[in-house]
């Protein structure tokens, strides 16, 4: 059985035309199931009877397991969601004043090894089909329903994985996200995160969705210490693309730029930064480095930052610092995926008593 949430809606009017059934009934489907919520075929009275047991039969429309819902102190929610395997996704759901923002997942664990992410320490373990990306965004949004909550308005490919390590699938996740007669949420309320992946970002079609990129440092040496992916894809590279980045009403491109402290946190750093990116229409974003017990990494201070945003401004850059979210149940960036280091960590303890 087919889950419903990997199909676009040319796939599923395929798959009903294959039935010698008309085409319309996918646009039917779809309307019930992402506007309406209604997940039981049989419940759906607009469609003969013997259809609907044809599409109960074909499709499953089965939600995530929602395993854990951990309220941080300041509003935020990280969605713990069980897979097989003993696998988990995370999503982080994020509430502000006029918007509710929801950082999914693309891939469980990561390849790029960003030595300050912690979802980078555990490694890759898979890629998120594309019903998995939608399943977590239609979960969540039901659960948000069923609690008379306000509803998604934002989606951020910003938690475990690299999107354009998964090209395939978060590009089919973002039809189906984006389908009008569907979920419906328009291309200028999605960014993609990317370490930047330029081979990946420049496959991207226009209207896909706004694009930030983890740049961290200004210059190689840096940036290879803490992202070694720089070694493909150096500081250069990265921005002769985005000075490329061509298309009509294209949204300004995000970049950014983890503060850590000793690192990257320097007036020079500062100076490099706004030198690089010079005559670029971008936003940066400063987050202060969420501290880990599993990297070596240390937060910046205050003053730092303050430093780091007002030269920026002065330099005429669109500049915010970005307020880390969830930190008291890992779920700030660079957290997600910790539970997988503490379990390992556990074993090796216990491995280690047992020897004893």
């Amino acid at each position: 059985m087919q889950s419903f949430f990997g199909l676009t809606l040319k796939d599923l009017e395929a798959a009903i035309s294959s039935l010698g059934k008309e085409k319309f009934r996918a646009r039917q489907l779809y309307t019930w199931i992402y506007t309406k919520s209604v997940f039981d075929f049989h419940e759906m009275t607009n469609i003969p009877k013997s259809l609907r047991k044809i599409f109960q039969n074909m499709f499953s429309t089965e939600l995530l397991e929602i395993r854990e819902v951990l309220l941080s102190s300041d509003g935020s929610r990280k969605f713990v969601f069980a897979m097989d395997g003993d696998h988990i996704i995370e999503s982080i759901l994020m509430p502000e004043k006029e918007r509710n923002t929801l950082c999914i997942s693309s891939q469980i664990g990561c390849r790029m090894g960003c030595k300050f992410c912690v979802t980078g320490k555990i490694g890759f373990k898979q890629n998120l089909t594309a019903a998995e990306i939608v399943g977590q965004v239609v979960t969540v949004k039901e659960y948000l329903r069923k609690n008379n909550e306000a509803r998604i308005t934002n989606l951020v490919f910003m938690g475990m994985g690299e999107p354009m390590d998964n090209l395939d699938n978060v590009l089919a996740g973002l039809v189906i996200l984006k389908e009008s007669i569907g979920l419906d949420f328009s291309y200028r309320r999605i960014t993609i995160s990317s370490v930047g992946l330029v081979d990946g970002l420049r496959t991207l079609p226009l209207k896909t969705a706004s694009v930030a990129i983890s740049l961290n440092a200004a210059d190689d040496a840096t940036r290879s210490r803490l992202m070694p992916i720089n070694r493909l894809y150096p500081v250069g590279k990265i921005v002769d693309f985005v000075r490329s980045f061509q298309g009509p009403n294209r949204i300004r491109t995000t970049f950014e730029y983890v503060i850590i402290k000793d690192i990257n946190d320097s007036p020079e750093d500062a100076r490099r930064l706004a030198e690089l990116l010079k005559g670029i229409k971008c936003k940066i974003n400063l987050i202060p480095y969420n501290e880990s017990p599993y990297t070596e990494f240390k937060a910046p201070d205050q003053k730092s930052v303050a430093m780091f945003h007002d030269y920026l401004y002065g330099q005429h850059f669109t500049t915010m610092i970005r307020d880390s979210r969830g930190q008291d149940v890992s779920g700030a960036c660079g957290q997600l995926g910790m539970r997988y280091l503490e379990k390992s960590q556990t074993a090796s303890i216990k491995s280690q008593t047992d020897d004893l």
